[in-house]
């Protein structure tokens, strides 16, 4: 087994360990506050898999890095303190230190969910064109982009549509209303579609099977939680 290969392995091994202990912990234990105060944790160690399992950490690499934080987290600073994003909403203490009223670990999930995003759907990509080259297709790098960050950013969307409920439930945020606003949804999609345009822009066509896995590890854990809490 090569070095790549192990790697691979530890942080599957690492990942499914804190999301299936997570499950358990949550549903089926006294100790559920304990694994909800821990999250900020999880988000951190997801993180640092990505970066151990990232092919080629180069430049490039941590610039989107830092943007996706940087972007990320102030779209949440304009959402919380003026509502012209997501909403009128607020965050609550379960996700650690705050700065102009928005935790810090919120840029790293922004960079965790993107990430994942775009590795999913350029995996995606390669297997469609692929298949369109067979056939004697080609596409334009234009189209390609359009594609990639249409299909990547809905399914962000997505990810943020299932993982909503569990979030107010879990204190991690909370809306003025009890109905999740449409515009959240529309403010997503619009962030998400300019993080995967620089995504897009900055990667090159570098893969991460961790990041593949763990976009659905996280889709499935936050599934089931949804529906049975």
């Amino acid at each position: 087994m090569n070095k790549k290969s192990w790697m691979l392995n530890i942080a599957l091994f690492i990942a499914l360990l804190f999301h299936i202990t997570g499950i358990i912990g949550i549903l089926f234990t006294p100790y559920k506050n304990w694994f909800i105060k821990n999250t900020p944790l999880n988000l951190l160690v997801m993180a640092a898999l990505i970066i151990a399992t990232h092919p080629s950490k180069n430049k490039k690499f941590f610039i989107f890095f830092i943007t996706a934080f940087a972007i990320g987290f102030f779209a949440e600073v304009i959402g919380v303190n003026t509502g012209r994003l997501f909403g009128i909403y607020s965050y609550g203490e379960v996700l650690g230190i705050k700065f102009f009223n928005v935790p810090l670990i919120i840029g790293i999930n922004w960079f965790v969910v993107i990430y994942c995003v775009g590795m999913i759907t350029q995996a995606y990509e390669n297997y469609m064109l692929l298949k369109l080259h067979a056939q004697g297709m080609d596409i334009s790098i234009k189209m390609k982009t359009i594609s990639f960050v249409i299909d990547a950013c809905l399914l962000a969307v997505l990810f943020d549509w299932i993982l909503e409920p569990v979030a107010v439930k879990f204190g991690y945020w909370q809306w003025q209303h009890a109905e999740i606003p449409v515009y959240n949804y529309l403010s997503w999609l619009v962030v998400s579609a300019l993080l995967l345009w620089i995504f897009r822009k900055l990667n090159h066509g570098s893969r991460n099977k961790f990041a593949v896995h763990l976009f659905l590890i996280q889709l499935l854990f936050f599934l089931l939680l949804r529906t049975f809490l």
